[in-house]
């Protein structure tokens, strides 16, 4: 059985049961017969069903937002996930034609030589809860649009996210057999990668869990997508706008309690600015409304889980025994569970976890720094490579320090948050693979060649 928690009481709020080994297998089986129909219908059609279905969920963004209060604990005042579901999905669907276009080499008297893109079948989903719609969406949209049926296995902490998904998709006239919501446990999963069942899969969630995507694709050679996690830094230049760094860099690390990807993990500051920059931070985070998601003048709300909490408080309790400065005091509403009060730590060192382990809460350790040199080193002194943000009024400056930063992206003067234009990808235990923009969609697609000798 999967339950999900939810974070506001510690109550049950929705439980389903697992599939078993041969109802998984009979899903399986539907999806691979349905997937060769579906690819065959037009491009057009399959963009405009998609699109329909998008558009079927926004018609119940008044139901979703309070359900994703109860499962994962996101204030009701920001809105839910439908301008960023909208916008990757819509984006998706205008570069589709383009991006599946045929490689054509040569149409002569002689020979036909093209390459195509075709999709590999069946592709597996497997979502998290932070942000569930908007994290489905990027490669759910694209997998069905370029011809896959899709199979999305989504969070137990938010298993609401594909039933709504699936009950528009299938309104909007997409089959029920191209793509099914499913309720499967670790195991299961496991087995179905290792019995070559999906064409694709895209896993986003922890290190370990990725670890486990590999191992059961293992001798099988099928694709992986792997978004893995991130330690993203923020770096503030001596030449930045101080106010506009401290204002973003700070919402990067507090939005949704924390729980981002690509949220930001680390600050670190020219030292000219960094004084100011504490004391602005400051002031922002103690401004902040801990409370109940449900209530409109909750700005920040419970961790998703009581276990999640507790991996940051540990990570701050640590730091301040080894020397950190804690900055926020306890908030009243700070339970010892679930909810828990944001926190900056300045004396912070890479030889703390806080600065070297994900958080994925509510905590940011800032550091300052000499020069751009030992920004970058610091900011590579990581084993995670997502995103990292860059403060400075000099483009070529920028671009000069993002060339050094291993990472998946590099954001100038913003943070937090997923160009669907570019790709979005990772690297060192961050993950592998590419989502969103025409790599996404070469990634949920194979190369086909066609050599024809014309008689």
């Amino acid at each position: 059985m999967i339950r999900c928690i939810s974070p506001i009481d510690g109550s049950i709020y929705a439980e389903r049961p697992v599939f078993s080994a041969s109802e998984a297998q009979s899903a399986v089986d539907r999806a691979k017969t349905a997937q060769a129909v579906w690819a065959a219908r037009p491009l057009s059609e399959r963009i405009a069903l998609v699109q329909a279905g998008v558009a079927k969920v926004g018609e119940m963004n008044n139901e979703i937002v309070p359900e994703l209060a109860h499962q994962m604990g996101r204030p009701i005042r920001y809105g839910g996930e439908f301008g960023g579901f909208n916008e990757r999905a819509s984006y998706m669907a205008k570069i589709a034609k383009d991006a599946l276009a045929d490689i054509e080499i040569e149409n002569s008297d002689a020979f036909r030589r093209v390459i195509k893109r075709v999709p590999h079948g069946v592709v597996l989903v497997v979502a998290p809860w932070n942000y569930p719609y908007m994290t489905a969406i990027n490669t759910v949209a694209p997998a069905l649009i370029a011809g896959n049926a899709v199979m999305l296995k989504h969070a137990s902490q938010t298993p609401l996210v594909g039933e709504r998904m699936a009950q528009a998709f299938h309104a909007a006239g997409i089959p029920e057999d191209i793509f099914q919501n499913v309720f499967l446990d670790h195991q299961t999963t496991s087995d179905l990668i290792a019995a070559k069942s999906f064409g694709f899969v895209n896993f986003t969630g922890s290190v370990g869990g990725g670890q486990a995507i590999e191992r059961a694709a293992a001798g099988t050679f099928t694709g992986l997508g792997l978004e893995l996690g991130g330690k993203d830094p923020g770096y503030v230049c001596d030449d930045a706008d101080l106010d506009a760094a401290v204002d973003t860099l700070i919402d990067g690390a507090m939005f949704n309690s924390g729980q981002c990807c690509c949220g930001i993990e680390r600050i670190y500051v020219a030292e000219a600015h960094f004084d100011a920059f504490v004391v602005k931070a400051v002031e922002i985070v103690s401004g902040y409304k801990l409370g109940n998601p449900l209530d409109p003048d909750t700005t920040l709300g419970p961790m998703a889980h009581k276990r999640f909490a507790d991996e940051v408080r540990a990570q701050i309790a640590e730091a301040v025994a080894q020397g950190a400065t804690a900055h926020i005091p306890t908030f009243a509403e700070d339970d010892g569970g679930a909810y828990l009060s944001p926190q900056i730590l300045t004396d912070v060192t890479h030889d703390m976890r806080v600065m070297r382990e994900e958080s994925f809460g509510p905590v940011v350790g800032i550091m300052p720094v000499r020069d751009d040199a030992h920004a970058i080193e610091l900011m590579n002194d990581s084993d995670f490579g997502l995103t990292a943000s860059v403060w400075t009024q000099d483009v070529q400056r920028a671009e000069a320090i993002a060339d050094q930063i291993e990472t998946g992206t590099v954001f100038m003067n913003r943070a937090d948050y997923l160009d669907p234009g570019l790709c979005w990808t990772g690297c060192k235990d961050t993950g592998r693979g590419g989502g969103l923009s025409i790599i996404g969609y070469h990634n949920l697609t194979r190369p086909k060649s066609y050599h024809l000798k014309k008689v």
